[in-house]
């Protein structure tokens, strides 16, 4: 909460829409491309209100990438950790990736930030693929390498994002069973 104001109050209001605005300007422009006027200017504030919350355009930015990449890791270590009553390693990786393109889906703009656009990018996308080889891996398939399928998936994911769901033409249910069915099903049923 932003220097003692009230939840729900004028200042929350201001301070979710200047998020938002950044949210869109970053996610069309880039990060360079983007300036402070830009934001409170689209957001119908000043720069004055921006800086009650904000100290640079840097940190609302940072703010916006550590929003993405908490929630990401989220759902990669509640849908990919091991369980012991999970049904299948095959059904935790299909959950997690509908529950990714579910939350690339709702937010479409930061999605383009974070997973696309950002200085992180790269590292969530590592990240994202260590925990799905060790996750392949406990599939146990001695001719797959599990390496390779998850950088594969991790560039099906990325490619499809952008290609597929952002633009609507598959729902994140759709695309994680083609997913599925392309990497799993068909060579492991």
């Amino acid at each position: 909460m932003a220097r003692g104001r009230k939840v729900n109050s004028n200042g929350e209001r201001s301070k979710k829409l200047l998020l938002e605005k950044a949210i869109e300007l970053f996610s069309e422009r880039g990060y360079h491309e983007t300036k402070i006027s830009d934001i409170v200017t689209a957001a119908d504030l000043t720069q004055p209100t921006f800086y009650l919350y904000f100290q640079s355009k840097e940190s609302i930015y940072k703010d916006l990438n550590t929003q993405f990449k908490n929630t990401f890791l989220e759902i990669l270590q509640r849908d990919l950790a091991w369980d012991e009553n999970s049904s299948s390693i095959i059904d935790d990786i299909k959950k997690c990736m509908t529950n990714l393109f579910t939350y690339f889906s709702n937010n479409p703009k930061l999605t383009i930030i974070g997973f696309y656009r950002s200085e992180e990018a790269h590292s969530i996308k590592e990240t994202f693929a260590k925990i799905l080889e060790k996750k392949i891996s406990e599939v146990n398939y001695s001719d797959v390498d599990s390496k390779v399928v998850a950088e594969s998936l991790v560039g099906s994911v990325e490619r499809l994002t952008l290609s597929t769901l952002l633009k609507g033409i598959k729902t994140p249910e759709q695309l994680a069973s083609d997913i599925i069915n392309i990497y799993f099903v068909k060579q492991y049923a």
